[in-house]
């Protein structure tokens, strides 16, 4: 869909691309997305649902993704802090005191620390396929990848099949955009799940957007070590959170499974709990956007 508003915005030295959808005077909604993906990781439908049912909608590249700046992650590290930095420079551009924030996996994560730290900026919150942002995952993945059972009391690995498809893809060229694209294309498909017909041809345009319209394509990788950091401001605990909140959780999740998001919403105070049946990690599955924008609208 063609946004209404297009354009650059600052953060810090930074700038990031930026689209609105909606009549400035509505209720604003933000969309932050998930690791290494940029904002048209929410799909168009999803927008004009939202927006059909009276929101302002803004959804934004990354740093590291789209036409936004990529950084030199070796010289000028970042973490979740930094990307919700972002997030509120986004709204600071486009005039807006506080909104209701929908964040995805990496972006959910965003938005907890919102909901932490700068709660005078939201109105509301919807955790999309998202995990406590205080948990450290490091010893879920490590002992996965090492084929070794999970800890008691932790919460699950990803599953076996997306693990797979990590070893396959760190020996799979991507020296060619044919060969880019492909990859992007076979990541959202295992993510995507087998329980919803997935969109091909909705993943395939997100990939060609994150690889055409990226200076340094390589420089999404950077969110998976800037999602590594935990921090003190990361331990913080969520039940420091007041705004409505709404989890929503695929059944079918393969990288985070369903009992992250039971785990997220259990921390929050008066969290709700929505679980989508057949959804994996990802909105490119039929139904999947319809279905996820119906639900921020009922979170007011």
């Amino acid at each position: 869909m063609a946004a209404d508003e297009a354009r650059f915005i600052n953060s810090g030295n930074l700038r990031l691309w930026t689209e609105r959808s909606g009549d400035p005077a509505d209720p604003a909604v933000l969309l932050v997305m998930g690791t290494s993906t940029p904002g048209p990781g929410w799909p168009d439908e999803l927008v004009e649902v939202l927006v059909s049912g009276g929101r302002r909608v803004i959804r934004f590249d990354h740093r590291d993704t789209g036409r936004s700046d990529w950084v030199d992650f070796s010289v000028h590290p970042y973490a979740l802090a930094d990307l919700a930095g972002d997030a509120v420079a986004v709204l600071d551009a486009y005039g807006i005191g506080a909104a209701h924030i929908a964040g995805a996996s990496l972006g959910g994560a965003v938005a907890q620390w919102l909901g932490v730290h700068r709660p005078e900026r939201v109105t509301a919150l919807t955790l999309v396929m998202s995990t406590p942002m205080n948990v450290d995952q490091g010893p879920i993945w490590a002992r996965a990848l090492a084929g070794q059972d999970p800890d008691p009391g932790t919460l699950p690995p990803p599953h076996p099949r997306f693990l797979d498809h990590l070893k396959t893809a760190a020996t799979t060229p991507r020296t060619t955009r044919e060969e880019s694209i492909a990859a992007g294309v076979e990541t959202w498909r295992v993510l995507s799940g087998d329980a919803l017909p997935f969109d091909e041809d909705a993943a395939r345009r997100l990939a060609e957007y994150a690889h055409d319209e990226a200076e340094n394509p390589a420089a999404a990788a950077n969110h998976d070590l800037a999602g590594r950091v935990l921090s003190d401001d990361r331990r913080a605990p969520l039940s420091r959170i007041k705004a409505p909140t709404l989890v929503v959780h695929g059944t079918e999740d393969p990288l985070l499974p369903l009992p992250h998001g039971e785990a997220l919403a259990a921390a929050i105070p008066g969290a709700r709990l929505e679980t989508v049946e057949g959804m994996g990690h990802s909105l490119l599955s039929e139904g999947v956007p319809r279905r996820v924008a119906k639900l921020i609208l009922s979170n007011a």
